[in-house]
């Protein structure tokens, strides 16, 4: 796997940095959020072993950030934080795992195996597409059969996110993180973005946002 540890902590970014190398692994390594950036606009990673006690911030504003761009790139968050409700804004943020300091370096490489077999048969670079319709993560650009679509941001964030993993449903949390990063107090919000998204697709596209009662919402193909 090729991996970013974005850590801090320099003793403990080293021990899993030796780990993992010896283990077979490429890692690369970001002590703050402005560092993981830079690294994030190169080559892609199979996962990221992300904490929340940055310089620069809480690590998971990064995380929802990756999100809101459409990037699948597993998570795994690693952080002394235990309480349940931090837990539980981990994987509310994107995160795909959860693991407490102090931790064994072995398991935190059977998870990451874990999450990279996972994001397997997600879709590969940066294009993300599902019949008829792509967004390039790269450029934020989003086609409907080869023909380009303006949509304001936030439209294209929900597209992204649904493109991430076509016909998986959605709940109205996921998609409302997604776009803003937090849950709404009211859900006309995502109903105006996602009205945006289909009125720009049209009603004869073969590739739509359809809503599955009780549930959320998907992108299927017709």
């Amino acid at each position: 796997m090729h991996l970013l540890i974005i850590e801090d902590d320099r003793t403990i970014a080293e021990n899993i940095y030796d780990y993992l190398e010896a283990r077979g692994h490429q890692c690369d390594y970001a002590g703050s959020i402005a560092a993981a950036s830079t690294l994030l606009a190169g080559p892609l990673f199979d996962a990221l072993v992300l904490d929340r006690n940055l310089p620069d911030g809480d690590g998971l504003t990064l995380a929802r950030r990756l999100r809101a761009e459409g990037r699948a790139t597993p998570i795994l968050v690693l952080t002394a934080r235990d309480a349940l409700e931090d837990k539980l804004l981990g994987f509310e943020a994107g995160g795909d795992d959860y693991l407490v300091k102090p931790f064994a370096l072995q398991e935190l490489e059977v998870r990451l195996l874990a999450l990279a077999r996972r994001n397997a048969g997600r879709p590969a670079g940066p294009l993300l597409q599902h019949g008829a319709l792509a967004f390039n993560t790269a450029t934020q650009a989003l086609h409907l059969q080869g023909r380009p679509l303006t949509l304001p941001p936030k439209a294209l964030r929900l597209a992204a996110e649904l493109l991430s993993q076509p016909e998986r449903v959605f709940s109205r949390r996921e998609l409302e993180i997604a776009v803003w990063g937090h849950e709404q107090d009211s859900s006309d919000n995502l109903r105006s973005v996602l009205h945006t998204l289909r009125r720009a697709l049209g009603d004869d596209a073969p590739t739509q946002v359809v809503n599955v009662h009780g549930l959320g919402y998907k992108l299927v193909n017709r």
